[in-house]
């Protein structure tokens, strides 16, 4: 058997360290701040939040309080992209030119956060990690279809310094699954 408690009853344990959030991406914000402000460490499954004031309480109550928040970027610890950003870091694909990731499949269609926040917060994690750079500039085009003000596809641009371009494409209305991430550099090309 395992015990379970609830959540209220987590934070007023003293023997529990640290909250995992896997709860709706609406309530990430509320439920993490309100941990840290016990004195939790917080893991929240991603998107970290759904929009910058949050996401800004957030890292502002982890700082007040003295405690760690992380999110869920899962395949930073995958071991095949561990060794393509030391490949990339290494030089090993000569000077990267361009970024290109594809996470489609076909559902599941939610009804709180669109595709942008549901899908693209992995690809981010991982461009910018190959990068390590800030961007330049950002553009997003997206469409709802399913549902008015939930994006059900889209596409993001990013660009950063030395021409180094990226461009990410979300969908959960493609009728087959692909979760691609390209990386070209002058001397080759890496596919994860």
């Amino acid at each position: 058997d395992i015990e379970t408690i609830t959540f209220s009853e987590a934070l007023k344990d003293n023997e529990v360290e640290g909250i995992i959030l896997a709860v709706p991406a609406a309530l990430h914000a509320k439920m993490a701040v309100e941990a840290m402000n016990h004195g939790k460490h917080v893991f929240v499954e991603k998107p970290l939040a759904l929009n910058e004031e949050e996401g800004r309480k957030m890292i502002d109550s982890a700082r007040k309080n003295h405690v760690h928040l992380m999110v869920g970027h899962l395949l930073q610890y995958h071991p095949v992209f561990i060794e393509l950003k030391n490949i990339v870091h290494n030089g090993g694909l000569g000077n990267v030119n361009y970024i290109y990731s594809n996470r489609l499949s076909f559902g599941k269609v939610r009804a709180e956060e669109d595709v942008l926040w549901s899908f693209a917060p992995h690809d981010i994690s991982m461009i910018l990690s190959l990068t390590k750079n800030k961007p330049l500039s950002v553009t997003t085009e997206s469409k709802s279809i399913l549902q008015e003000g939930i994006s059900d596809l889209a596409s993001i641009f990013i660009e950063f310094t030395n021409n180094l371009k990226a461009h990410i494409s979300v969908s959960w209305l493609n009728p087959e699954k692909e979760q691609k991430l390209v990386v070209v550099g002058s001397k080759a090309i890496a596919t994860f």
